[in-house]
This record gives C-alpha cells, structure tokens and sequence, in this order.
C-alpha cells in the first residue's frame, strides 16, 4: 500500500492512496485552518469505523443474515498532552436488516474487534480503550 500527501497552502494537504482517490487534509481554525478538509485525526476515526464496518456487513452476508444497513457510530476521547492521540474509542453498530438474529451480530462485532479489523486492533494494541457496542433494527 502506498500514498502520499501534497502540501497545498496554509495548513491543507491533498492526500492520494495508491487506488487514485483524493481528499483534502486540513488543520484547525486556531492553526490557520479553513474548514476546507477533514481533520487527520479525524479521518484516523473514520477509518477504524470504515474498517469494522467492513468486517461486520461481509460477516453477516456470508451468515447470509439479511443485513439492509449498518451505521457506526463513532465517539473518541483525545488526551490532553501533546501528541494528543486517543484514548478511548467507542464504536456502535447499528445494523438494520430483516430477521438479523442477534447471535450472528454479536458474533460479527466480536469477530471484527478481535480478528479482522487491522485498523482497530493496531490502536488497541497501541493502547486505545477500544470498546465496541451494537443494536438491531428490524425492517
């Protein structure tokens, strides 16, 4: 895997992965930022929710439990020194679907936490209370 990470102006940064998708990458406001692109940190938690997203939807269609959405919902503390890194992480899962039997989600969820995701089991390991939680939704 591969990217890189272009200084554009102030304090915004085009990112480009290897695959050809872009994002800007900005600073906060009291750093000279503009509110033009996302925080580092931030697309850091986005990333670990888009990682175990992945791992929970996949498990479930090959359990072939008939999953219609999955939204996680993220929420980090930060410390107060610098480097301000997290540590607390809490992900909820709210998985709609027809049927979902909450074996099979529960089992997912887990299966994520403590097998697939590479993201959140690196932070965890790094010392990130990473903590995970789900509910179901009948449709």
């Amino acid at each position: 895997m591969k990217g890189s990470v272009r200084w554009v102006e102030d304090v915004m940064f085009e990112a480009e992965s290897d695959s050809g998708h872009s994002l800007l990458l900005e600073g906060p406001a009291e750093q000279g930022g503009l509110n033009r692109g996302m925080r580092p940190m931030e697309l850091m938690l986005l990333g670990v929710g888009g990682c175990s997203s992945f791992d929970v939807v996949t498990i479930l269609k090959k359990a072939r439990q008939k999953v219609i959405g999955c939204v996680a919902h993220l929420e980090a503390e930060r410390g107060d020194e610098v480097p301000s890194v997290f540590t607390r992480i809490n992900i909820h899962f709210v998985v709609s679907g027809s049927g979902l039997k909450e074996k099979q989600v529960s089992r997912a969820v887990e299966l994520s936490a403590e097998k697939y995701c590479s993201a959140s089991i690196m932070l965890s390991r790094g010392g990130v209370d990473l903590t995970h939680s789900y509910e179901i939704q009948e449709q």
